[in-house]
């Protein structure tokens, strides 16, 4: 077995290094040189955290990155807590902490509890969510076509790179605002000279953005053949053609495999069947609203369904994923992904609740 230390490895050992140094500073830093004999060591270390704001659907908290801490042993007198490179001292165990590194970050907060100079030490890691300023978003609340300052269309057929079947219109029988909802209706019906309708609404020249948090909250259609897909292209594809402009696939799912959640990227070298990418299984997809989202920074980026993380890429300067994007929202029938169409197939929608931007 070949072992290449990287960089990145290097840094991450080093961290550890670091914290486990701190750790042991920590542990001895309130004893003395020896135990007096009245000491008795604790034991029964507990660690209890509570992230404000956390439930099913957001298991990493609200955002605010508040987190209730209640820390116990048998034989305690006092506690010692080691978060970063913060030191908290507490007699009574409970205290509270906000973490303030925006998206979703784990942390291992490392514990000691003290009887005069007998201790014992243990540590949790947790996961929590923080918050940015909203850059930009759509809350599809006027009823009506898509608000026209931030979404054009595409138009036509021809497989669109993939021999997709549909025809994409602009009409309202394919797009439109209803209910607070952005619904995409693909249509099993004859229209120049394709058998399928449907929609592909995009932000190009008129929202583009580099680096965030973006969150989209989307109900999905069902049905052999459906190809729904919320996505990011670069912004000077007309002048560097894909895949050298970059691909950020947030979410796709295709009907032929229910509730597989697909996030990928596309860019020279790894593009098409050879993309970088990871999946998800989930519960509901096309019943039920879930939120998908992707963390994009210079480093790293980081795909979730409902706030749980199920694939990390590592951003660097050399990709073509350090620039401004822009939205498509697409619905799409066939293809090379999304495979044999259901023969009693004859209308599904894809539904956006809405899009958020974070920085």
């Amino acid at each position: 077995m070949k072992y290449n230390l990287q960089l990145k490895d290097i840094c991450f050992l080093n961290r550890l290094f670091l914290a486990l140094v701190a750790f042991l500073i920590l542990g001895c830093s309130s004893g003395g040189s020896g135990s007096n004999d009245n000491d008795t060591k604790p034991t029964n270390l507990v660690i209890n955290t509570e992230i404000v704001g956390s439930n099913t659907s957001n298991p990493n908290g609200n955002g605010s990155g508040l987190v209730n801490f209640t820390v116990s042993a048998n034989n305690a007198t006092s506690y010692r807590i080691l978060i970063g490179t913060d030191v908290i001292n507490t007699t009574t165990g409970v205290f509270n902490y906000t973490f303030t590194q925006s998206g979703t970050n784990n942390y291992t907060i490392y514990v000691s509890a003290y009887n005069g100079a007998e201790f014992i030490s243990s540590s949790v890691t947790i996961t929590v969510f923080v918050t940015t300023t909203m850059a930009w978003s759509d809350e599809f609340n006027t009823d009506g076509p898509p608000d026209s300052s931030k979404w054009s269309y595409d138009l036509g057929a021809g497989g669109w790179g993939n021999n997709e079947l549909q025809y994409y219109t602009n009409r309202p029988e394919n797009v439109i605002v209803q209910g607070g909802v952005l619904k995409i209706n693909l249509i099993k019906e004859p229209f120049n000279g394709s058998n399928y309708t449907s929609a592909r609404i995009l932000t190009k020249n008129k929202y583009e953005f580099k680096y965030g948090r973006v969150d989209i909250r989307a109900k999905l259609p069902a049905g052999g053949g459906t190809w729904p897909a919320l996505w990011m292209l670069g912004s000077d594809i007309n002048t560097n053609p894909w895949p050298a402009c970059g691909e950020i696939d947030i979410m796709e799912h295709i009907g032929n495999n229910l509730n597989r959640i697909y996030g990928t990227l596309h860019h020279p070298g790894h593009s098409g069947g050879n993309a970088d990418g990871g999946n998800v299984l989930i519960n509901n997809a096309t019943t039920e609203f879930h939120i998908y989202s992707c963390e994009w920074s210079a480093s790293t980026i980081k795909f979730y369904v409902d706030n749980v993380l199920f694939y990390t890429f590592n951003n660097n300067s050399g990709l073509p994923f350090n620039k401004p994007f822009f939205f498509i929202f697409n619905c799409a029938m066939g293809g090379n992904f999304g495979g044999a169409v259901d023969p009693n197939f004859t209308s599904a929608t894809l539904e956006v609740d809405y899009v958020h931007v974070y920085h």
